[in-house]
């Protein structure tokens, strides 16, 4: 039996194992004993754009109450990962701030900011169009939704993979209510939290406010100079304006503001770093290696930034949302948004002293957003019609610097690439999706969705090269696009993409609180400009004669055919469900290295590379077998192939199809295992309670690179996390340990190997605890 199909039976006999009941399909991971259990606080969702419970939404959807976030230690986005099978969240490459979503394998091949993701982010119904300043705080939310698989008909573009919903806590129209929490831990882990929700007009008008402080010492040091780095250093806040002036009309106004300051984010280099020398005619080139592979991984790295510079960013956003009922079954819903982001970014890719991969990247973006809904619920027919504008205008600013990267008869050469560039974004969509309940218990629901958008971009890049001992050596190249490309190519500053993305679902209930469903979905990912394209050894195709480099790459599609079921037995005690699925997935979006080649290299292509089949199940399992215990069960299986990887520019021996027939390499980030088993213990103590709880997470082997590279792969990794927390009437305390077991596991890679075979791989956090104090009232 083979390694996968292995996986698979375990997979699925874990599954089995756990069925006491019926085979039920995504749902969620409950979150406290009375969400979960108690079936007259069922768990409501907005998956749909509409308010339903989650048993009645026929999709693989997850959500995470406040406190199922408090007790996995969730101080971010990045805290849920491995809380929910086949999702895996990427902390973006060097990067304290940017959140990567893959989920069931598809996610964003590239960090930079012209590049989409592939997982659609949003924030009480605004979107977030880039994954800089993604990694949210979770200080004032209520709930947090992932909706696994295409969601093209009601999220549109860049929800190929998926959604995650950040659901805030409403103002209090009638009540006073509030909480607050302080934290220490280790590596002097400081954070302080409050929340409060007041009324200000009984019944009419209400606000809440929140803030979080987080800090904590660095966990990586380097040896060299003794200095901390991959530290934490944030503050956010969020104000909600709620007003109700009549029984129809509710207006939320928000405000939101993030601050972080952050150290340098150092990974491991995973390959020796090569450079290349001059002779003295400059007619050949010698390579030479400049640092060797790292050794086993200590947390301790060093860099060649030695002038404290990090990471600074600032977020922010402002937004309206208005509802109205319009009568009994129908309601108008309009959301305004503006969000704008900077970002200074040092990163030291090669993550060693000399400077080889060490940049410099400046971001400026903005973006305005307006939808526009009509929801209906009457006695058959029920769902949404809508219309959608997005305006996102981002510019960057980036330095690159590699002074250890070239030599002029063994004497270094000064090395700077500079590069500007501008994109424009404009996207419109309209959509409807329908459901009808032929019976109570069978439904039909359709959708379609129309997306337009068009993209505007320029980008200039210089890079000069010079020596400090022989001035008369200084060689300097402007690449400006699309000015200086040949026919037909010299005026391409501009492309448009149209997509429909329909979906249609089955649905039917036995009962009241189960269901079996089938679905299928298409979903949409835009293309765009490649913001790495040099002109030296990227994409090139003949076009009238001359060679031509080819500086956009074409949207990526997906089909997802889908069966599913779920259901809560035994008055909520038992609440199990589960989801298989199949996808067909075309024109992958893949960002690959050029190989390493001296002054030719710096080739950062992205490549419609071809098709992936994607297909799995996923299984959640909550039981409460005896009034203090609740143990649960999750389980993700994934077998994701390359069925074509095109390219054609390089060698076979570095390409992932050598023999021109087998395909070698396996989609990145997509761990054909996850399990994660756990359970909590409350036990009376008087006026308080006991909480022991504790998780086990296993990720299986996967690669953190496009194209597989040794150095850029994950073996696999158990990960523990145990808790305990005493609550009185108002006040609690918890203590918390994460990665019990000490775990050394990898999170992410930067494959840069066109330049000095950059190989960087980052790692998880070791052993953590923490201590919180809280009230709430």
């Amino acid at each position: 039996m083979t390694r996968l199909s292995t996986r698979a039976v375990l997979a699925a006999s874990a599954a089995l194992f756990a069925l006491p009941a019926v085979p039920a399909f995504a749902q969620e991971a409950p979150a406290d004993e009375a969400t979960a259990y108690d079936a007259t606080n069922e768990i409501t969702v907005i998956a749909r754009r509409r308010e339903e419970r989650l048993l009645d939404v026929p999709i693989a959807i997850s959500a995470l109450s406040t406190e199922a976030l408090e007790k996995a230690g969730a101080k971010d986005l990045s805290g849920i990962q491995g809380a929910i099978p086949n999702v895996n969240i990427v902390q973006g490459r060097g990067s304290a701030s940017s959140a990567n979503f893959y989920i069931r394998g598809i996610g964003q091949p590239d960090a930079l900011q012209t590049f989409d993701p592939a997982v659609g982010v949003y924030v009480d119904g605004v979107y977030l169009s880039r994954i800089q300043g993604a990694l949210l705080n979770l200080f004032d939310v209520q709930r947090v939704e992932v909706l696994r698989g295409p969601q093209g008909t009601l999220y549109g573009k860049n929800t190929i993979g998926g959604a995650v919903n950040v659901v805030s806590k409403k103002p209090d129209l009638n009540t006073l209510r509030g909480e607050a929490a302080i934290t220490y831990g280790r590596f002097n882990e400081v954070t302080a939290k409050g929340y409060v929700s007041a009324p200000l007009v009984a019944d009419k008008l209400a606000l809440s406010v929140a803030g979080v402080y987080d800090d904590r010492d660095g966990i990586v040091t380097d040896p060299a100079t003794g200095k901390k780095y991959n530290d934490r250093n944030n503050l956010s806040g969020r104000a909600i304006l709620r007003a109700q002036p009549s029984e129809t009309v509710e207006v939320l106004i928000s405000g939101d503001y993030t601050r972080q300051r952050n150290t340098l984010t150092l990974g491991q280099a995973t390959a020796p770093l090569i450079g290349f020398n001059y002779n003295a005619t400059f007619t050949g080139l010698t390579p030479f290696t400049i640092a060797p592979a790292a050794g086993p991984w200590d947390y301790k790295a060093s860099t060649s930034f030695n002038n404290n510079e990090g990471q600074r960013l600032d977020h922010w956003g402002v937004s309206g949302t208005v509802n109205v009922d319009l009568s009994d079954a129908l309601q108008f819903v309009s959301i305004t948004a503006y969000r704008k982001l900077k970002t200074d970014f040092f990163v030291d890719i090669d993550a060693t002293s000399a400077e080889l991969g060490d940049v410099f990247v400046g971001t400026r973006q903005h973006q305005f957003s307006q939808e526009l809904q009509l929801k209906l619920d009457a006695d058959k027919l029920k769902g949404v019609l809508g219309v959608y504008y997005l305006n996102e205008h981002v510019t960057s600013h980036q330095e690159a610097y590699a002074d250890s990267y070239l030599r002029y008869v063994g004497t270094p050469l000064n090395f700077l690439r500079t590069i500007d560039d501008e994109q424009d974004t404009k996207s419109y969509a309209a959509f409807g999706q329908l459901t009808y309940d032929f019976t109570d218990a069978l439904s039909l629901t359709g959708g379609l969705r129309y997306t337009r958008e068009t993209k505007e971009y320029f980008r200039t890049t210089t890079a000069t090269t010079s020596s400090p001992v022989f001035p008369a050596i200084v060689i300097k190249s402007t690449f400006t696009f699309p000015t200086n490309l040949p026919t037909p190519f010299n005026t391409l500053d501009s492309v448009t993409y149209e997509a429909w993305t329909p979906s249609a679902t089955i649905s039917y209930k036995p009962s009241r609180n189960t269901m079996v469903y089938g679905s299928a979905s298409r979903g949409f990912k835009s293309g765009g400009f490649n913001g790495r394209v040099n002109g030296i050894g990227d994409v090139t195709q003949v076009v009238n004669g001359a060679t031509v480099i080819v500086p956009t790459f074409k949207p990526e599609t997906v089909w997802t055919y889908e069966v599913g079921a779920k259901g809560s037995f035994l008055d909520g005690r038992v609440n199990i469900s589960g989801a298989a699925f199949y996808s067909d997935y075309e024109n992958f979006q893949a960002r690959v290295g050029g190989g390493n080649t001296g002054i030719t290299g710096g080739s950062f292509p992205v490549l419609n590379a071809g098709k992936l089949r994607i297909q799995g199940f996923e299984f959640d399992l909550n039981v409460r077998p005896a009034q203090p215990v609740t143990l649960f069960a999750s389980v993700g299986y994934l077998h994701a192939d390359y069925k074509e990887f095109n390219d054609g520019r390089r060698a076979p021996a570095f390409s992932c199809n050598p023999t021109g027939q087998a395909i070698t390499c396996r989609p990145a980030f997509a761990p054909p295992l996850t399990l994660r088993v756990g359970g909590e213990y409350r036990v009376p103590l008087g006026a308080a309670s006991l909480s022991l709880g504790g998780d086990a997470r296993f990720v299986d082997k996967h690669y953190l690179s496009v194209d597989n590279r040794p150095g850029l792969t994950e073996d696999g990794y158990w990960i523990g996390n145990l808790y305990a927390q005493v609550d009185f009437e108002k006040f609690y305390l918890r203590g918390a340990v994460k990665n019990v077991g000490n775990t050394l596991y990898k999170t992410d890679g930067q494959e840069f190997s066109s330049v000095g075979n950059i190989q960087t791989a980052y790692y998880g956090d070791p052993r953590t605890w923490n201590v919180t104090l809280g009230v709430r009232f």
